[in-house]
């Protein structure tokens, strides 16, 4: 059994891979994030598998692309059944636990026909997708289905804040002229600062939570899911990062006029969404993406007490720390708002991870191209443990220890991603039932290529056009390419693990054994 290490497993919901200075923002401060960018490796070229808060984390936990793990957007529950990170590790005597958000729904239907109470030791961990919920907050909490024991706004009252839902009245609104409470669900009221103070912020809230956490966990190795809510939407940020940044520090939007005159249909229905219409116009972009950028920078500076913190503690040198998001946000490229769909600016994601193992060394500082795809750190995490088990017969990605060690590998030449855009607005515009509205994409260095059930494809010559701008779906010149891309696709859909219930060494030991066992099948 190798130096166990403990794993720091950092997500920031709905972070861009560009809005970093380590990959390429020409104004962003984010000096502790780039410091992990200097001591580890920066996967440049890493993408999540479903551009959704939901299946996007059903992939970094489970190791499986959404078509395997079912959980297709959020709140859809993956099967109870479905083995996650902590069932991996814990057998590896790891605490596995989570601070911070998942968005996961348990199967509570497959849980109650199994005879599984939700409040046994095992019914908490299947509510929990398998953490310890040492802080479980998904980070939304509208006004109409408030948990009325909510840590953080029990948090906040600790701290002299009053009201009913503090989440809303004071950790996203500002306060008017008047006194009065400007919602953060506006994004028009994102250029004042938070009514919380910055260090009783969501952000800082959960990282002292992490610290506490750490200080109370005993000897055993562990694994700290670090799951931050922000910069994702509301995007209202404390005092004074709300004003860190200006309509100087935008960078232009990726769009052309061009784009909307024979518009996809499925992308068009998602541009008649109500953020893809507001973040379309310069008015919102001037407005938001300054706070978004205040968002990050805060997020950088928590993360560097976080790292100080371990440093004090002596952890720094027996702590792996990964560093990355479970998609991007538009921001008004290609003329939308949010996520989803499998424009660069969704899918690409920052991924670091810093290995403080001397095989490392090679590598520390630099930058990898490799196609990275999110479903390849549970692998990881299993190598780092020292597991034996491929688990060929689940798992779908690689791990990234020879890439960390610098050594020279067979790697893959393609990423994959998916989208089930069933429960948005866009299938009503589409008139598609709910089983109607899947897509798959595939990217190679030169082509991306995405199948829409239903609809032409689209296709994106990366090389020649890398910011997406001329679909050449429908060409004509390009149909032996969109040809091979499908059959390229196909291939991968059919080899996915549909069988997770047996392993392959199984298989092979059952293969040509019928006669051994007694079957004499077709015998004269």
């Amino acid at each position: 059994m190798p130096d166990r290490k403990n794993i720091l497993f950092i997500m920031a919901d709905q972070l861009r891979s560009d809005y970093l200075a380590c990959n390429g923002h020409p104004t962003i401060k984010t000096p502790n994030i780039d410091a992990l960018a200097a001591t580890g490796i920066n996967f440049t070229n890493a993408f999540c598998q479903s551009a959704v808060c939901g299946p996007s984390r059903m992939s970094f936990y489970t190791g499986r692309y959404m078509f395997t793990h079912g959980g297709t957007w959020n709140n859809i529950p993956v099967r109870v059944d479905e083995k996650t990170m902590g069932d991996y590790l814990r057998p590896y005597g790891y605490r596995v636990g989570i601070v911070g958000k998942t968005h996961f729904k348990p199967d509570i239907t497959g849980m109650k026909e199994l005879g599984i109470s939700v409040d046994s030791d095992l019914g908490v961990l299947l509510s929990e997708c398998g953490f310890e919920p040492w802080e479980r907050d998904d980070g939304l909490h509208p006004d109409q289905s408030l948990d009325p024991d909510l840590s953080y706004n029990r948090y906040l009252r600790e701290n002299g804040y009053s009201g009913e839902n503090l989440w809303h009245t004071v950790a996203n609104s500002a306060e008017g002229l008047g006194g009065e409470v400007l919602s953060g669900w506006s994004m028009r009221n994102v250029q004042y600062p938070a009514r919380v103070d910055k260090k009783h912020s969501e952000t800082a809230f959960m990282t002292d939570r992490a610290m506490q956490v750490i200080e109370e966990l005993d000897d055993n190795p562990w694994c700290l899911h670090l799951s931050y809510i922000k910069p994702h939407w509301p995007y209202m940020a404390p005092d004074p990062y709300h004003a860190l940044y200006s309509t100087e520090d935008i960078i232009p939007a990726i769009r052309s006029d061009r784009e909307l005159l024979d518009r996809h249909p499925v992308v068009s229905a998602f541009g008649y969404h109500e953020e893809s219409i507001n973040f379309s116009r310069d008015e919102c972009r001037k407005r938001v993406i300054p706070a978004y950028m205040g968002l990050i920078s805060e997020l950088d500076f928590h993360i560097g007490r976080l790292i100080d913190f371990l440093k004090l503690r002596g952890d720094l040198d027996n702590t792996v720390i990964v560093l990355t998001s479970d998609h991007g946000d538009y921001l008004g490229d290609h003329w939308l708002g949010e996520k989803e769909l499998f424009y660069e600016s969704a899918i690409r994601i920052p991924l670091i991870v810093i290995n403080p193992d001397k095989r490392a060394e090679k590598t520390r500082g630099t930058s990898n191209e490799s196609f990275v795809e999110s479903i390849d750190l549970l692998p990881t995490f299993l190598d780092l443990v020292g597991c034996q088990e491929s688990y060929d017969h689940r798992l779908e990605g690689r791990s990234l220890l020879p890439l960390v060690y610098g050594e020279e590998i067979e790697w893959r030449d393609a990423i994959f991603c998916e989208s089930d855009y069933s429960v948005r607005q866009a299938r009503n515009l589409l008139k598609r039932g709910p089983e109607e509205c899947r897509a798959f994409m595939i990217r190679t260095n030169t082509w991306k290529y995405i199948y829409f059930d239903g609809f032409a494809p689209q296709l994106f010559n990366l090389e020649e056009d890398p910011d997406e701008m001329n679909d050449l779906g429908k060409s004509e010149t390009h149909k032996d390419i969109r040809e091979q891309l499908f059959r390229q696709l196909f291939d991968w859909m059919r080899t996915r693990k549909l069988r997770p219930a047996l392993s392959n060494k199984e298989i092979a030991s059952r293969t040509g054994k019928g006669k051994q066992r007694g079957y004499l099948i077709g015998v004269w």
